[in-house]
């Protein structure tokens, strides 16, 4: 009956614009569908009391009290439907009998307007002038009155006297302003002011639009969906106290009892989380989605579920369904705590999928693979492969270092000084990365950082197994750094020189001043001082900027 509650919210909306016409036309349309909701007819009497058809809404309150007669609200419009007739004594039987279901502060109410009403009509016609229009044989007994006869010649008064007569002396339908040759018709019985006139008049202005009468459509608290509220509150309370076993009873009993709210259904789920179930969590959610699509439910309760199954599957260490149900909770509603997981499973996923890639032999096959393609002039193939033997192996710095080699053949020399340099990263006694590293440089014309590049690789050849080869390359780096600074002057190239931070730092050194100072008379003795790791670092950088010559 999805459709019939759809035309039942647009009704109330109608109804709460005043659109009372509209309203009762979508009620009824409500109605076709669920002919058995004695909602829609409670609220189509009120729409009609709206536009003060009293028949039409005595009509559908009978026919609410009808199909559900323990429900108390279904008198209220019947009572309301009975004092806009002012048919006072079954209006207050009617509030009265709703007030025996349940006395609420709203049927108190209407009855004691309904009291009061009937008070202030018979204070304001203490004669019975309504009584006696209420009377069908008024217009004989007018005919027969040589006193009254003549008003019956005014077409208008006839009129009149007609309409009151066919609503049982009601003024319900329209004010009545009574002229001078009205208030004949009782001078031969009764003696009555213009006055006493107007109070009857005004005592029924609530009713004949003298002023709005209040009144609003029912969305009605079945007594299933009350119990199942106060189950939903007792499980919160559980939950609260961390008794999930009795929080999740409750929450289960709450849906079994109302099955059309399925926060229900997650608020079990987030129980069974709590205490460690999750596959049970998972299954309630994805029957709480299930049912929260044929009900239509709220988009944020259905992106709920959804969350919640994607920190149940986070929980297991299925980061791949927790990333999957993280992205379908943000397609139905995008909350920031959700992408924040999201984006936190989607990096856990892809270290753990890095991970799972290692496989060391594997990553020897591949370096093997990449190894044959490089002596073939394949270099791009050499790369890939040498990719594949880091992704399989990410701590071994060989792969690193024959991709760097592979890139300078290349000449994509940035990538392969990037790679050379994670190759030491990954192990900085690794000196082929660290020769390697001087040759890109040296590539690059890149001369000083090449040369320091090539002292560093020296300090760590413990055993002395690349002198040779780190020789050559310094030789080789320092002739290139004597043809580009040949035509300089002394006071040229320690300008250049000074404008390295670091050199600039190391002139300034009161101490490596007097060592410098002191190698003018003695070259000799900056032997015995590279002796000091720390001095011997200072000296290989004035030497790789020039200040100092070797040759």
């Amino acid at each position: 009956m999805s459709d019939a509650a759809a035309l039942k919210d647009q009704g109330n909306k109608a109804f709460a614009a005043k659109d009372y016409t509209k309203a009762i036309d979508l009620f009824s349309q409500a109605i076709e569908l669920d002919k058995s909701n004695h909602v829609l007819y409670s609220n189509r009497s009120a729409a009609k009391a709206g536009l003060k058809d009293w028949a039409g809404a005595l009509q559908d309150a009978e026919e609410c009290v009808k199909i559900n007669p323990k429900w108390a609200k279904g008198y209220a419009r019947k009572g309301a439907a009975f004092h806009g007739s002012r048919r006072y004594d079954e209006a207050i039987t009617a509030y009265e009998a709703g007030i025996a279901i349940e006395d609420s502060p709203a049927l108190q109410k209407g009855l004691k307007e309904v009291k009061d009403a009937k008070d202030a009509d018979e204070a304001a016609d203490p004669g019975g002038l309504l009584k006696q229009f209420a009377d069908p044989n008024l217009i004989g007994k007018l005919a027969a009155n040589p006193k009254t006869k003549p008003l019956l010649d005014d077409p208008s008064f006839v009129a009149k006297a007609m309409g009151l007569v066919s609503v049982g002396g009601s003024l319900a339908s329209e004010p009545f302003q009574p002229s001078r040759l009205h208030f004949k018709l009782y001078n031969f019985h009764h003696t009555f002011t213009p006055r006493a006139f107007v109070r009857v008049s005004k005592s029924y202005a609530g009713l004949t639009g003298g002023e709005e009468t209040k009144m609003e459509v029912d969305e009605e608290v079945e007594p299933e969906k009350k119990e199942a509220l106060e189950l939903k509150a007792k499980g919160a309370e559980a939950y609260k106290k961390k008794d999930f076993a009795t929080a999740k009873e409750a929450f289960e009993k709450a849906w079994e009892t109302w099955p059309k709210d399925i926060s229900f259904l997650t608020n079990a789920a987030a129980a069974e989380f709590e205490a460690g179930d999750y596959d049970a969590a998972i299954a309630t959610c994805t029957k709480a989605v299930d049912e929260g699509r044929e009900l239509r439910a709220d988009y944020k309760l259905i992106a709920k579920a959804f969350g919640r199954i994607g920190s149940a599957y986070l929980k297991k260490g299925d980061l791949g369904q927790a990333i999957s149900h993280f992205q379908k909770s943000l397609t139905e509603h995008r909350t920031p705590d959700i992408l924040k997981k999201l984006n936190e499973t989607e990096k856990l996923k892809k270290e753990q999928d890095k991970k799972a890639y290692i496989n060391p032999e594997l990553a020897d096959k591949a370096r093997e693979e990449g190894n044959a393609h490089f002596k073939t002039g394949d270099y791009a193939g050499a790369v890939k492969a040498y990719t594949e033997a880091i992704n399989r192996a990410p701590e071994d710095p060989r792969g690193y270092n024959n991709r760097a080699n592979a890139y300078t053949k290349l000449v994509a020399l940035p990538e392969a000084l990037k790679d050379a340099e994670q190759a030491i990263a990954v192990d900085p006694k690794f000196i082929k990365a660290r020769i390697r590293k001087s040759l890109i440089l040296f590539s690059m014309r890149e001369y000083t950082k090449a040369m320091e590049a090539a002292q560093e690789a020296t300090d760590f050849d413990e055993d002395k197994k690349h002198t040779a080869e780190i020789e050559s390359l310094m030789q080789k780096c320092a002739a290139a750094l004597y043809a580009e600074r040949s035509q300089e002057t002394e006071e040229q190239t320690l300008a250049r020189a000074m404008k390295d931070p670091e050199v600039a730092q190391i002139m300034s050194d009161p101490i490596m001043q007097s060592l410098l100072q002191q190698a003018q008379q003695d070259p000799a003795s900056l032997q015995d001082h590279m002796k000091n790791p720390m001095v011997a670092q200072k000296i290989r950088k004035l030497i790789a900027a020039g200040i100092i010559k070797t040759r």
